[in-house]
């Protein structure tokens, strides 16, 4: 059995309007049918550009945001149906690693009050000293000396407070730990450490992760799987090797266009794929496959009425796509426009 299991979750925010009454005049589709597992000790990579709802869903499986229907399964419990209560007891077997180191730890408190905060909230301890002992385990393991315990997020380097962060969440010795681009706002240098520091805490402990982000180096370098979202929908999901050698999704064909080669010979010889026009809009998705509005392989027929399921298309390997055969077989190619030499 899977650790974590969505199937078919659904995030809709309501638009209201109105003066005196506020009335609902339509819904923003920020995660809209996504199902995907995540087996125990695996790290699956979430990615897409911003605005996909990837950091929505991640929010939703701790019920942060809450779920407008669907599942969220955690070891066999379905999240969406827990009362409050029991919810925020769950809390401790699934925690989070925010974006923005800065902006999610309160700048009041020192690192031991920040650390002891979960502690007292679940009950874990004793005693001061059992749960100083345990604190000081944690940040043995984040890599910060036992001195960081009296001071406050503002006396860190970016680096150093996304590790009090990652600490935070290991502190309750959790099963799953969700990474909302935790190395985006670092420093190259610093994002390497901080991956490397998250491995090496996977092997020792047996995490579970799942990681966000839109940096596919990233994404790549950590990720045992990898789901590609597109406006609220998987559009592919595959082993991260796997992904990167043969994409089959157009839209991340081109995203995978994009990434820079380290080979100057091979980066000016390849081809980029461009996508027309921008974005559409989540609160207005266009019928269809979501992605026909930018796709240079949209055919004339089932692009705009009909939307594709995420079916395996070869093992290990799902697709969005209805034309993702003909498309890797070459009987279906992109327009010409779309297509340019680097």
């Amino acid at each position: 059995m899977s650790l974590l299991e969505l199937e078919d979750l659904k995030v809709h925010f309501p638009i209201k309007r109105g003066v005196i009454f506020d009335r609902t005049v339509g819904h923003v589709y920020a995660v809209d049918g996504v199902s995907l597992s995540v087996e125990s000790g695996q790290t699956y990579g979430l990615v897409g550009e911003s605005g996909c709802g990837k950091t929505t869903l991640g929010r939703a499986v701790l019920r942060l945001n809450e779920i407008t229907s669907g599942a969220v399964k955690f070891d066999g419990t379905d999240l969406a149906q827990l009362p409050r209560e029991q919810m925020r007891q769950a809390r401790r077997r699934l925690q989070m690693v925010f974006q923005d180191p800065m902006g999610s730890l309160d700048p009041r408190q020192n690192v031991e009050s920040i650390l002891v905060e979960g502690l007292h909230a679940h009950g874990i301890g004793s005693n001061r000293t059992e749960r100083r002992q345990r604190i000081q385990r944690t940040l043995d393991a984040v890599g910060l000396p036992s001195a960081a315990l009296a001071r406050y997020p503002h006396e860190f380097s970016g680096g150093q407070r996304q590790r009090i962060g990652i600490a935070r969440a290991l502190v309750l010795e959790p099963d799953l730990i969700i990474c909302d681009e935790p190395v985006s706002a670092l420093d190259v240098s610093i994002q390497a450490q901080v991956l490397n520091l998250l491995e090496e805490i996977q092997d020792e402990l047996g995490l579970t992760y799942l990681v966000i982000a839109h940096d596919l180096a990233v994404v790549r370098h950590i990720s045992d799987v990898i789901g590609v979202m597109y406006l609220g929908s998987l559009v592919e999901e595959a082993g991260s090797d796997m992904l990167y050698a043969e994409p089959k999704h157009p839209y991340t064909k081109a995203l995978m266009s994009a990434v820079p080669v380290p080979d100057p010979q091979v980066e000016d010889a390849r081809e980029r794929i461009l996508l027309s026009g921008d974005l559409p809009s989540p609160a207005a998705p266009p019928p269809g496959c979501r992605f026909h509005t930018r796709c240079p392989w949209k055919q004339d027929t089932l692009c705009a009425t009909e939307r594709p399921q995420l079916r395996v298309l070869s093992e290990g390997h799902k697709v969005a796509c209805h034309w993702a055969e003909k498309i890797e077989a070459g009987e279906i190619t992109p327009r010409s426009e779309a297509v340019i030499s680097a």
